[in-house]
């Protein structure tokens, strides 16, 4: 079996595999002050609820986009679960060519979504990752992560509203049912949303045109893709598992050389 750990700004997902198959998630805050026990008993503490042994983790693999958690997050492991964890860098193989100007700075996470991607859906393909910030990222025919960008999530745009107005209230975000709005929980959930709905579409139509991807398969994940297109009408694809999967395949691809 295999532990995979997606670490984000929020939250850390937590994913145990046997084979491709997906048995268990979990996920726990994403806390720089947890110390290493309090990762390590946490993590033996799902493997237990998952009925599973430790001794069963043939391998841990990390991806991560919050530096300052991973000494107490590999310590946590090596103590308690006896594993050296394998953390996904772009030294790793991956079969996938950054184009950047500096590959090692490309985020971890959207690497990880690309390779998975590639893997289970095919190429060329845009992936829509909603999480703290939404990011837009393109691997092309060739298997070249050719171009990807960053937007304010929609969590954090709601946040601000609330924090920086003193008269607007804290809402839920959900999918706008009509543009009719009758009181200011609807404006602003309609706003919020739409505002997000109306940027996805915007950007995949520019993508496919520009760089000539009329084909691309259009990947979503995140908690709240499914907000954006309830309808299933804007992406291919929704994968909440993506990135855990990616992480899966990039151990399989690298787990026979030495770490």
């Amino acid at each position: 079996m295999v532990l995979a750990v997606d670490v984000g700004n929020t939250n850390m997902t937590i994913g145990l595999f046997e084979g491709s198959q997906l048995l268990h998630t979990w996920r726990m805050s994403t806390q720089i002050l947890k110390t290493s026990d309090e990762i390590g008993i946490t993590l033996c503490s799902f493997l237990e609820n998952a009925e599973t042994k430790k001794e069963e983790v043939e391998g841990v693999v990390i991806g991560s986009v919050v530096p300052p958690m991973m000494y107490s997050l590999c310590h946590g492991i090596r103590k308690y679960l006896g594993k050296e964890p394998m953390v996904v860098s772009a030294d790793l193989k991956l079969d996938l060519v950054i184009v950047r100007d500096n590959p090692k700075t490309a985020g971890i996470d959207r690497v990880v979504d690309l390779v998975a991607a590639k893997e289970l859906y095919g190429m060329p393909a845009i992936v829509v990752d909603y999480g703290t910030a939404n990011t837009f990222d393109v691997v092309n025919e060739k298997g070249e992560f050719i171009t990807g960008f960053i937007t304010a999530g929609i969590k954090s745009c709601a946040a601000q509203l609330y924090e920086k107005s003193s008269r607007l209230p804290q809402v839920e975000l959900v999918a706008p049912q009509t543009v009719r709005a009758t009181n200011t929980v609807d404006s602003l959930q309609i706003g919020i949303v739409a505002g997000h709905i109306g940027e996805t579409i915007h950007i995949i139509e520019t993508l496919k045109k520009e760089l000539h991807l009329p084909q691309a398969k259009v990947i979503a994940t995140g908690g709240l893709a499914q907000i954006m297109d309830p309808e299933g009408e804007i992406f291919d694809v929704y994968d909440p598992t993506l990135t855990l999967q990616g992480l899966r395949i990039i151990y399989e691809k690298n787990k026979g050389m030495a770490q």
